[in-house]
């Protein structure tokens, strides 16, 4: 896979993560984590099917006996899934949006402390204007809504992302040598070990169900083609694209979201939302553009 191709790729990711607001906001009775359950329940059937079929039997022999790195992986998944819902019960979608956007800077810290990725000076640039962005779109209802627990809750979502990035990107390349032993672990499972323990822990909060036929129907929608599916892909592009140019990439989940919210539930951005994003997108392009310039040994490793 070329490095555009891969770009592209996480960008559709985005695209795919970025439905769930605009989807949740046609939900006729299902709210707060009762949306967080079913959605993670749809997640790991789907998951259940796909990697059944990708991996057969031997998957289900292997899942309990899978090495640390995987339930890792999974523990970090479950955390994403679920901590968001929860964070957003305890402060506002803004302020929890502003925090979220400290994940590339933390991304690429633990790149550097654990990987020893050198990261040019553009993308550390990009990281900067990116999340100011962010910043800007959300910063004045975030300083009305702010929540010391809040706040904490919605940092285990950049911190749960930022050690999943790195340690997938450590399995898929290791150090680097193309001469190493074996084959990168499969760490597939671990998105559905993740969408179990998200289900698991969701579900005592959220019973009584409420949830209308319709709403299970978007549920399921949301569950397999805004999580699983592309959960199962940035795996995959773990292993083309370094873990902060991921995260980075990332931060198009809420530029997209609120264009969604625009299209489908007439949620007008304002001012300050349109100059983010703007801000946002130009970071993510100079980067990129930037990046096709970038002499062909340089590679992001030591």
């Amino acid at each position: 896979m070329t490095h555009g191709r891969a770009v592209a790729s996480m960008i559709l990711v985005t695209l795919l993560w970025s439905i769930a607001g605009v989807v949740t906001r046609h939900l006729d009775a299902a709210r707060s984590f009762e949306v967080t359950f079913w959605r993670s329940l749809f997640n790991a059937l789907a998951l259940a099917v796909a990697l059944t079929a990708m991996r057969g039997p031997a998957l289900w022999r292997g899942l309990l006996r899978a090495p640390g790195p995987v339930w890792v992986s999974g523990l970090c998944w479950s955390v994403m899934f679920t901590a968001f819902m929860v964070a957003i019960t305890l402060t506002t979608v803004a302020n929890v949006l502003v925090t979220m956007a400290i994940g590339p800077l933390i991304t690429a810290l633990f790149a550097r402390l654990f990987l020893h990725h050198r990261l040019p000076v553009r993308t550390w640039v990009a990281i900067a204007v990116g999340g100011a962005g962010i910043a800007w779109m959300f910063g004045r209802e975030a300083s009305e809504g702010l929540s010391v627990v809040g706040t904490l809750v919605a940092l285990a979502v950049p911190l749960a992302a930022a050690t999943n990035w790195t340690l997938l990107q450590h399995i898929g390349h290791g150090s680097g040598d193309p001469d190493g032993e074996g084959a990168p672990q499969d760490m597939l499972p671990a998105v559905l070990i993740g969408a179990v323990i998200s289900a698991a822990t969701t579900l005592p909060l959220a019973w009584p169900f409420q949830a209308s036929t319709h709403d299970l129907g978007l549920l399921a929608m949301l569950g397999v083609v805004q999580l699983a599916i592309p959960c199962l892909l940035v795996v995959r592009l773990t292993r083309e694209l370094p873990a902060p140019e991921i995260a980075l990439l990332g931060l198009l989940e809420v530029v997209f979201g609120v264009a969604w919210a625009w299209l489908g539930a007439g949620e007008h951005p304002g001012a300050s939302a349109l100059t983010g994003g703007a801000l946002v997108l130009g970071a993510l392009v100079a980067n990129e553009l930037l990046a096709l310039k970038r002499r062909p040994e340089e590679n992001l490793r030591p």
